[in-house]
């Protein structure tokens, strides 16, 4: 099992509120400095939602912006996880504070992986949340897709590399 987090902030100057970039994020029991990329591998579905739900209450509680991509199977259980934390998920999502994609959606649109339409989608994500308001957007995204024998999966590491020179124009975190 394996997650795929991104935590993606503004660049400075972008609300008239304080500077959330410069506030602390945690992950995992450790605080992220300034470029944030990490790829988390678990053992169990809840070894994984043990360590991502305090990263995704936290940024909803600070008021960021959270964009989730979900194996569209396991949409009802990542849903109801969230539930259980105490995330009131219907007002999250109407208020546009969550929003929930699946693979065919994003990294897998027109039934392949293409990098750059990914990229391209990246950067809507993280500039939307900020027309949209929001200081932080943190997008997670489960990539257990990536084990299967999609066109385009070849192009994976490609595309993360890639993704690591973008992030850095909004202050990017990746984890």
């Amino acid at each position: 099992m394996s997650s795929h987090i991104e935590h993606a902030n503004l660049r400075p100057g972008a609300s008239g509120e304080r500077d959330q970039g410069e506030q602390p994020i945690r992950f995992a029991g450790s605080v992220l400095g300034a470029r944030r990329h990490i790829c988390a591998f678990f053992h169990s579905r809840d070894e994984e939602y043990r360590v991502l739900l305090p990263f995704i209450t936290d940024g909803l509680a600070r008021g960021e912006k959270a964009f989730h991509i979900v194996d569209p199977q396991l949409r009802e259980e990542h849903l109801q996880r969230l539930r259980a934390t105490g995330i009131d998920v219907d007002s999250a999502e109407q208020s546009g504070r969550l929003e929930l994609r699946n693979w065919a959606e994003t990294y897998l649109r027109e039934g392949h992986f293409d990098q750059d339409g990914m990229l391209a989608l990246a950067r809507e994500v993280i500039e939307g949340g900020s027309r949209q308001g929001f200081a932080l957007t943190r997008l997670v995204a489960h990539m257990e897709w990536a084990l299967g024998d999609w066109p385009g999966v070849d192009d994976l590491v490609e595309y993360e590399t890639r993704l690591n020179y973008i992030l850095p124009e909004y202050k990017g975190s990746v984890v």
